[in-house]
């Protein structure tokens, strides 16, 4: 079953001296529900505003996105972080925690932009990561391995059908990113999420069976937002 289509894709945005430069220009790019797929690009190649159109985080200027039958490119700003909310978790490169919460309480905060906080699943999917004992800690009492666990129990925490993950290995040494990656994709199929990963590491993109190339996916050359 076809969960994501994405077709005729375009983003622009001007220069400084009024010039419209397209950075994106996607023809098509399907998804099936568990599946898990990695997009080759080096930094700096507009995968990262291809995730965030994805994720209704931005517009594009043309084409649709379509998410198990809804075009979110139809979707106000409101209704598309709604539906972001409830359907899909986003995992960062920079973890984006908030410092001033413990583990345990930034997963809470992001289930309650879901159905709601329920802290039995927070604590378990905490738990499945192996953070059972550093539910209190806060971020900066926390390695950058285990930092990206609790970024991915939040993605997690909203029973999501879909998880975007924009180099989620990047901030990491190759020992955690190996075992940041394997959590990711173990987790996304305990759970019955689909995995959508861009990267520029051979060593990730090596993992992956499917792997989507970035230049020739998109038709347009620029530099990411």
């Amino acid at each position: 079953m076809t969960l994501l289509e994405v077709s005729d894709l375009r983003k622009d945005y001007r220069t400084p001296d009024g010039e419209l430069h397209t950075i994106l220009d996607v023809a098509a790019l399907s998804l099936a529900a568990g599946e898990q797929v990695a997009i080759a690009g080096p930094s700096g190649s507009g995968k990262t505003t291809f995730l965030n159109i994805i994720a209704g985080i931005l517009r594009p200027d043309a084409g649709r996105v379509v998410f198990d039958g809804t075009d979110l490119t139809t979707l106000s700003e409101g209704r598309r972080d709604a539906f972001r909310a409830t359907h899909m978790g986003y995992v960062f490169q920079t973890f984006n925690l908030l410092e001033g919460y413990t583990a345990f309480e930034n997963v809470l905060l992001g289930m309650l932009f879901g159905a709601g906080a329920d802290r039995t699943l927070a604590r378990t999917l905490l738990e499945e990561l192996g953070l059972g004992s550093r539910m209190r800690h806060r971020p900066g009492q926390l390695s950058s391995g285990q930092q990206q666990r609790v970024a991915l129990a939040r993605a997690l925490a909203n029973r999501p059908r879909l998880v975007l993950a924009d180099e989620p290995t990047g901030n990491l040494d190759p020992t955690q990113g190996a075992e940041a990656l394997r959590l990711i994709r173990e987790m996304c199929h305990t759970h019955g999420a689909a995995l959508l990963l861009v990267s520029h590491d051979p060593g990730v993109l090596a993992d992956f069976d499917d792997v989507l190339r970035f230049d020739e996916l998109n038709r347009a050359s620029g530099e990411t937002a």
